[in-house]
């Protein structure tokens, strides 16, 4: 039974390996491709033509990709800062409209984008933060608070305060037992949390359209309008490049912080 359970295992794997992996080879050839014709199994030609158009200077991309990858980080962060006591505060205390506050979180996902955006709009305009890269920071932050604020509630919730109590008793202040105790632990939901941010704000098209008022552009800004036309070769080289720098940031974001933790504590990772 071991033994069919494990080349079950196994054929599943790889399977899934190849679900994932199969469009993104298609990505890469398209990115080389110069003619494709249906029903043609192969291109008939290649093309360095959305190299050049990365890379060649003149779409400036690879600046642009530079700055949306900034603007996503700091929205990572700030959603990071702000989730962590909020999802504390939802789990370990027990207030009056603690049960709506948990769902008013909720109520950038649950309102549909666009009137959530012009709603938010009107607002910046008000406050002159409309056409500024703090101001697209910030809707973008408001966009990513429901994915960490929930992940961060269940890593809370799983984890709980005792061992920060423990600490606590044996003379470690609050703080030095947030730090040492409470961050190592909750770690792995603040890399998932921070990985989702970044993935939600660095794919955001519209809002960043709306509230950045062409004044701000980001990578998937560039990217979209490629996507909808017909010129499937421009559009994948961009949508290789947006896979592969996301993927980059989430493995440093990764090695980072687990860097700095096993500097600090070996107990908690291996």
């Amino acid at each position: 039974m071991n033994k069919h359970y494990t080349i079950t295992m196994k054929i599943i794997i790889y399977l899934s390996f190849f679900i994932i992996l199969f469009p993104l080879a298609i990505l890469l050839v398209w990115s080389f491709t110069g003619i494709w014709p249906w029903p043609d199994l192969f291109p008939k030609s290649f093309s360095l033509r959305a190299i050049g158009e990365l890379f060649g200077g003149y779409s400036g991309a690879i600046k642009i990709l530079f700055s949306s990858v900034l603007i996503s980080i700091a929205v990572a962060l700030l959603s990071i800062v702000i989730s962590i006591p909020a999802a504390r505060a939802i789990v370990l205390y027990d207030f009056f409209g603690r049960s709506f506050i948990k769902f008013a979180v909720l109520m950038p996902v649950i309102v549909p984008v666009t009137t959530f955006a012009m709603g938010i709009h009107i607002f910046f305009i008000k406050i002159g933060l409309n056409d500024s890269i703090l101001g697209v920071i910030l809707v973008h932050t408001i966009l990513c608070l429901p994915y960490t604020v929930r992940i961060m509630t269940e890593v809370t919730e799983a984890t709980g305060d005792k061992l920060e109590m423990q600490a606590r008793v044996l003379g470690a202040s609050p703080l030095r037992a947030f730090i040492n105790i409470t961050l190592p632990v909750a770690m792995p939901g603040i890399i998932s949390s921070g990985s989702m941010a970044f993935i939600v704000s660095f794919s955001q098209y519209f809002i960043t359209f709306l509230i950045g008022g062409g004044n701000v552009v980001t990578y998937a800004m560039l990217m979209f309008p490629y996507i909808q036309s017909e010129d499937r070769t421009i559009a994948s080289a961009y949508s290789v490049l947006f896979i592969i720098s996301t993927l980059l940031v989430f493995v440093l974001f990764e090695k980072t912080l687990k860097r700095y933790y096993k500097i600090e504590n070996t107990y908690f990772f291996s």
